[in-house]
């Protein structure tokens, strides 16, 4: 038996992980971090920041999907955790008193009256909840979702996610689910016309389906198509959430309050793993509120101690900073430096965003020669990732993280710590002109630097 210490993790190179990676987690995921250059080994984080072993400083603007509201190791969260590390972090046989105060403090920046949340561990969980809870409440089946939806891999948030490719391989999945196109009115009204809906879960705006934003009136036709056919609206804001988008939920950028809320990512500040979902008193009661229904949904790790503080003083931060404002505010800085590059440069197709969350879309490439080089696999890289060969450049040439929606790789999302400076903003702005202003050149490079890419992989291999 030869196991690793902390200490000797902590001391590998980049070699020796990428293979311990490829022998015991996932092989293609290197190969794929390999290709795009992104393999590194960053060893310190801070704010906005995260240097490698090199000491090269990066700009961190993909944020881990919008989970990073607060930068990296914000000060004040970690000193919440360490405040409760001589706490029981899970003991079931009592209640908590730091998460009944994370539970309180959600429910004072609610929309409506969202009062009771359950806690869990993962935005995955937050929908799998919401869904059960949907269902119990109102005796009914049937749930739809919406086309370039993302709401997660377990097997019910697969079921409402949509992208089929991603369902394909775990069929049979959860019956009684229908989606329609995203922003379809006349669509969701006929699916919702036999009142045998239990609810609609719906993003505000879809992050992996390329940073979607809906038509104007759509949240509020929705809420308004619900109510008429007794169904309920689940918003999933796991990456729209605390301030992502301008607002402390992005529902309310529409004025819309749904029946329930599905939180995560930066619900804990980036430092712990949390989730959550809230609804109403009334919802609550129906679904759990009886002896032999109050355990029906539990969680082993849900609400324990060390992850409810780090929610805590994330939102007290949420808080005090407006962050939801500054969101806002830098958002539409940023927004104002990228449009006019619309039309301006060929490759790039779209800019689109609310707050601090953005994408731009890029029109797929031709690889050529590089393509023949290399078997195909280029031209298969700038067909369907574009995005993310802009993308290794922005890492490559300007030290710029960054990362492509999951549904539309060639889009990619800039979803930056809300506490990012202007000065940021411009630099990031700036880099990505550089890069698309020198189209044809960029391209040869980025391609050129697949195919040694691809070569060095094979040799690995």
């Amino acid at each position: 038996m030869n196991l690793v210490s902390l200490d000797q993790a902590l001391a590998w190179d980049v070699k020796k992980t990428r293979q311990e990676y490829k022998n015991h987690l996932n092989p293609v995921f290197v190969q794929m971090l390999t290709l795009l250059s992104y393999d590194r080994r960053f060893v310190k984080a801070e704010g906005v920041y995260v240097w490698d072993d090199k000491g090269e400083k990066y700009l961190d603007f993909l944020g881990a999907f919008g989970a990073l509201s607060l930068g990296h190791n914000h000060p004040r969260v970690i000193e919440a955790v360490n405040k409760v590390n001589q706490l029981p972090n899970y003991l079931q046989v009592n209640t908590n008193a730091v998460a009944a105060a994370l539970a309180h403090n959600l429910a004072e920046i609610m929309p409506g009256e969202l009062e009771h949340s359950f806690f869990c561990n993962s935005g995955a969980e937050a929908v799998e909840g919401a869904l059960k809870l949907a269902r119990i409440a109102t005796g009914k089946e049937k749930l739809i979702s919406t086309l370039g939806a993302f709401h997660g891999k377990s097997m019910g948030a697969l079921s409402v996610t949509g992208k089929e490719s991603y369902q394909r391989p775990f069929q049979p999945l959860v019956p009684q689910v229908e989606q329609v196109p995203y922003g379809d009115l006349e669509s969701m009204e006929k699916a919702l016309a036999a009142k045998d809906v239990a609810a609609v879960i719906l993003e505000p705006i879809q992050g992996e389906g390329g940073v979607i934003l809906p038509p104007a009136d759509y949240l509020p036709q929705v809420r308004q198509l619900c109510n008429k056919y007794q169904a309920l609206l689940i918003l999933d804001e796991i990456q729209t959430g605390l301030g992502r988008t301008g607002y402390n939920f992005a529902c309310e950028h529409d004025k819309v309050v749904p029946d329930i809320i599905c939180l995560a990512k930066a619900l804990s500040g980036g430092v712990m793993p949390i989730g959550s979902f809230s609804t109403t008193k009334d919802l609550w009661n129906k679904a759990y509120g009886t002896t032999d229904k109050y355990l029906l949904h539990t969680s082993t790790f849900g609400g324990n101690t060390r992850a409810a503080a780090a929610g805590l003083e994330t939102i007290s931060i949420l808080v005090e900073e407006e962050l939801a404002h500054q969101s806002r505010e830098k958002g539409q800085h940023l927004l104002n430096k990228l449009l006019p590059m619309v039309g301006k440069y060929p490759i790039l197709k779209a800019v689109r965003g609310r707050g601090l969350m953005i994408g731009l879309e890029f029109h797929p490439q031709q690889a050529n020669l590089a393509n023949k080089l290399s078997g195909g696999m280029v031209d298969k890289l700038a067909q369907e990732f574009t995005g993310a060969l802009v993308q290794g450049e922005m890492l490559n040439k300007h030290r710029i993280i960054s990362g492509f929606t999951l549904n539309n790789p060639n889009v990619i999302r800039l979803e930056p710590p809300l506490t990012v400076s202007y000065e940021d903003l411009d630099y990031v702005a700036d880099a990505l002109e550089n890069i698309i202003s020198h189209n044809k050149g960029f391209l040869n490079a980025a391609f050129g630097s697949a195919k040694t890419t691809l070569n060095s992989l094979f040799k690995r291999s």
